[in-house]
């Protein structure tokens, strides 16, 4: 569905904005808001969008001016950092698979900005990186660049406004584990109005299809940060007017609305300017929380950490809520460099920015089962130096407790910029930036640790990268943040992704993307361990009585022990194809289980495939979702080539059959998405169609505008489907 809306504030207000504010205390006081998404389309293939883009003018530009916010008040001089680890252990895990990612004189790349706000995700098959204003997607398997570099804002074109002309970045990229979907983030602040601009892949392939949609602010929108929820897409913002901090506002985006493509709206909480740098949890895992657990968010505040609670109510907004903080004490810190700019470099007067005034991404949350932890860092001074400061934080649901922190500061030199995440046997790995002013240049390295680990503390530091140069000519800009994640198929390896330097200079950075797991998690753990490819398969809209292509599972063993198998059951309108799994699965090896789909009854038709095995966590269980649907388009896409702006194709007709036997209420049929550029020129469907009949429509372009111009056919019924369309494609020229 296409919808292009925009309201004056007053009518926002009108629509729905109260404030909830309490004099009780920890009461969050904030202001709520709720709007419809100003825009929204579905956009084609993202690989198409790639081959029809132009070559963009090349402009190096800092990237939007770092905007501080306040630090809390009453700091005081350490003399050390009371958590500070000086000795280290044996090295955590040596590099895995390590490749170069956006940067000078990669793949075709040219570096137009900085910092490169660097970021990355990594899905079933693939691991995509965006480093400010440019995204590429990689072979997770190879490293082999599967598409780009591509700007940002191509995401959006045929979007209109200010997600496809402008190209801002401050990016997100997240991959929906549960629903095995891509999450793209940008901003939109070189006009107004202020957008969030977010894209949710239809499929799990990045080079797809995406939901596209833009969401407005009255203020400038800085330093998005996201984080994926049950209940939602969870982003927070600082907030500003000109340079005044307005205070942190945290935003839900309707999860299961977008997902579908469908019409989304976002509920914010805005604070006030004594809170800054909020940070959303980001789910990892297949474990989802405890049901109507709120999305928890963390900032720092002097000598401790604050913990808000947000829970989202779409159907009724008014029943929404931000509740907080809950203040966990922790060790004395100081942030680095105040906040500002200190980190010295070898060979150059060039100090970088710490970004110390605030936590660093993720607020990585991960559900044992036995407990919930969430993890998360910032950068803090050690003795000359920096250090990276991490917590535990256990039991964010009930009464939290700090159940481990730690600095990692073994030496001398800086170390700032990390991001932190937890694997399925509760590993945690740290990845960070580090440098010193006389021999190291910026460099990327990790480290980490085992549960049997002495408390607080981190093993030896591994080096996925040494910089060969020092950011100089007065350019202070570092990071603004980078991005370790846990891989959704073994919940194991980790992810992370970094940026350096080959050689003095600015605006010359590089990129590393690189793996690694502990021992435990991939085995020596003394049994079998069941992992999953996914523990959800989608098959769509479905007309009644037809098979859909297989889709498949994939166990694999990653314990030390045999796996015994002793049952393997799906339930619902699915059907197993084929199945490789005996009754042993030996260690270090797979199976796998194929299914189809052939809906007996229009409507939602969940299923499940559940295996029994003598693993931890048996039985492990595949949720199975399918839609049928009496209606069917043919052809299911119309694709009218290049047409001359101004003038009109030859029409293309649609049938439209009921393929059940009942009849079925035709509600519409509309066109959407480019609705100047398509048009319906005949039109035999009524208001009904009975069973097995069908009806035609035919479709005219006539394109209004150069480039992709891209629409949707929509034939909305009660036929079990609510709409079934055709995706329509075509170029002006």
């Amino acid at each position: 569905m296409h919808r292009h809306e925009s309201y004056p504030l007053k009518s926002v207000v009108v629509l729905a904005a109260l404030i909830l504010c309490s004099c009780l205390p920890g009461v969050a006081q904030s202001l709520m808001t709720v709007r419809r998404a100003v825009h929204q389309d579905v956009s084609a293939p993202l690989r198409d969008l790639i081959k029809q883009a132009p070559l963009a003018p090349v402009t190096i530009r800092e990237a939007e001016p770092v905007r501080r916010i306040p630090l809390p008040q009453g700091f005081a001089l350490l003399a050390e950092d009371p958590v500070r680890q000086l000795a280290v252990g044996p090295a955590t895990p040596t590099v895995g698979t390590s490749f170069e990612g956006l940067g000078k004189g990669q793949y075709g790349f040219v570096v137009t900005s900085a910092p490169p706000d660097t970021n990355g995700a990594v899905g079933g098959t693939q691991y995509v990186q965006w480093v400010n204003t440019s995204f590429a997607i990689f072979d997770k398997a190879t490293g082999a660049k599967i598409a780009g570099p591509t700007d940002g804002n191509l995401l959006w074109s045929g979007f209109g406004g200010g997600c496809e002309t402008n190209n801002d970045g401050d990016p997100i990229v997240l991959y929906d584990k549960a629903a095995q979907r891509w999450i793209f983030s940008q901003f939109s602040v070189s006009t107004t109005p202020f957008l969030q601009c977010v894209a949710v892949s239809t499929t799990s392939d990045a080079t797809g299809s995406y939901n596209r949609y833009s969401f407005r602010y009255n203020n400038f929108d800085d330093y998005p940060k996201m984080g994926v929820w049950p209940d939602g897409y969870y982003e927070t913002f600082n907030m500003f007017r000109g340079n005044t901090f307005l205070g942190s506002d945290a935003c839900a985006y309707d999860r299961t609305a977008m997902l579908a493509g469908s019409a989304a709206t976002q509920i914010c909480f805005q604070q006030g300017p004594s809170v800054g740098g909020l940070l959303p949890s980001d789910l990892d895992g297949p474990a989802a929380p405890p049901a109507g657990s709120p999305n928890y968010l963390l900032l720092f505040g002097n000598n401790n950490l604050s913990l808000y609670k947000f829970h989202v109510d779409f159907a009724t907004p008014t029943n929404s809520t931000f509740t907080g903080p809950t203040v966990l004490s922790v060790a004395a810190f100081n942030p680095l460099c105040g906040g500002g700019t200190c980190v010295r470099q070898p060979g150059t007067t060039t100090q970088l920015d710490s970004l110390a005034d605030r936590l660093m991404y993720r607020l990585a949350y991960r559900n044992f089962g036995t407990h919930e932890s969430i993890v998360v860092n910032h950068s803090v001074a050690a003795g000359s130096g920096g250090g990276v400061r991490w917590y535990e934080i256990q039991n964010p649901g009930g009464t939290p407790t700090v159940a481990q922190q730690g600095t990692f500061a073994p030496d001398s030199s800086f170390r700032w910029m990390g991001s932190i995440a937890m694997d399925q046997f509760g590993d945690i790995a740290l990845g960070y930036s580090v440098s010193d002013g006389t021999s190291v240049h910026p460099s990327v390295a990790y480290t980490g640790r085992v549960p049997t680990d002495p408390a607080g503390t981190m093993e030896g530091e591994v080096n996925i990268v040494t910089g060969a140069g020092s950011q100089t000519l007065g350019l202070t800009r570092w990071g603004d943040y980078s991005a370790l994640q846990v891989d959704p198929v073994d919940d194991c390896t980790f992810w992370y992704t970094q940026e350096y330097i080959k050689a003095n200079g600015s605006f010359n950075w590089n990129t590393r993307i690189a793996n690694f797991k502990f021992p435990a998690c991939g085995g020596g753990s003394g049994g079998p361990i069941v992992s999953l490819s996914t523990t959800k398969l989608n098959f769509g809209k479905t007309p009644l009585g037809q098979t859909t292509a297989p889709q498949s599972v994939t166990l694999t063993n990653t314990g030390d022990a045999t796996l015994d198998n002793s049952s393997i059951v799906r339930k619902g309108d699915y059907a197993i194809q084929s199945n490789t799994c005996g009754t042993q699965v030996l260690a270090g090896d797979n199976c796998t289980v194929t299914l189809t789909f052939t809906p007996t009854k229009k409507g939602s038709r969940s299923g499940s495939l559940t295996f029994a095995d003598n693993a931890a966590g048996s039985p492990q269980k595949v949720t199975l979702a399918g839609t049928g649907v009496s209606i069917v388009l043919s052809p299911n896409a119309l694709s009218f080539g290049p047409a001359t702006v101004g003038q009109s194709s030859v029409p293309q007709p649609v049938t439209v059959s009921n393929v059940s036997t009942v009849l079925v209420n035709l509600t519409s049929i509309t066109i959407t998405g480019a609705t100047a550029d398509y048009s319906i020129s005949a039109n035999t469907c009524g208001s009904t169609l009975a069973g097995g009949s069908n009806c035609s429509v035919s479709v005219v372009f006539h394109p209004t505008k150069k480039g992709a111009r891209n629409g949707k056919l929509n034939v909305f019924n009660d036929g079990g489907g609510s709409v079934i369309t055709a995706p329509l494609t075509g170029t002006g020229q």
